[in-house]
């Protein structure tokens, strides 16, 4: 598992946009054949090249961004620090992330600026509290016991999981 780790650092020091682009990629592919099950006959090529292009002009460079803000914003390491900036992430950063990421995915597949309002409105709260379910946790340990390099990595083992759940939520029609 610590080759595994090691492995996917090198990766993500070398080829970062391109680790960001397949794991958007594999977090559709895994929602489309695990959770929609459509099968391989029926995988919709186009709506993963979708999700992965999102990861690489959206995701990646925002999120990447947001951790140095947030690094300047709260300075430290203890356990109040990495609180502060769990906090700062999920309350300031979050709500806006998620919206961004629904329409932008909501543009992509094509919906009028009505259908994308209706779309948020349906899904926009149930993505924000299960993003509340899973992110806090991972972000108090990514925060207090990750260095800055690292934890992108680490948002992006999870983010395979949380992009998958994200991808079916924002292509859900």
């Amino acid at each position: 598992m610590a080759g595994l780790w090691r492995g996917y650092q090198v990766l993500m020091t070398k080829y970062p946009w391109t680790v960001q682009i397949v794991t958007a990629g594999v977090g559709d592919v895994i929602s489309q054949q695990l959770i929609e099950r459509r099968g391989l006959a029926n995988h919709n090529v186009q709506r993963t090249a979708k999700m992965m292009s999102i990861g690489f002009f959206f995701v990646g460079p925002v999120i990447g961004s947001w951790y140095k803000v947030l690094d300047r914003l709260v300075v430290g390491g203890t356990k109040s620090a990495a609180m502060k900036k769990m906090l700062v992430d999920q309350l300031c950063f979050a709500p806006c992330f998620l919206g961004a990421f629904l329409c932008i995915s909501g543009a992509l597949n094509g919906l009028t600026v009505e259908e994308n309002v209706t779309k948020l409105r349906r899904d926009y709260t149930d993505a924000l509290i299960s993003n509340y379910y899973l992110w806090p946790p991972v972000q108090i340990a990514n925060f207090y016991f990750i260095p800055l390099h690292h934890r992108l990595a680490v948002v992006q083992v999870v983010a395979v999981a949380w992009n998958s759940y994200l991808t079916w939520k924002a292509n859900k029609m």
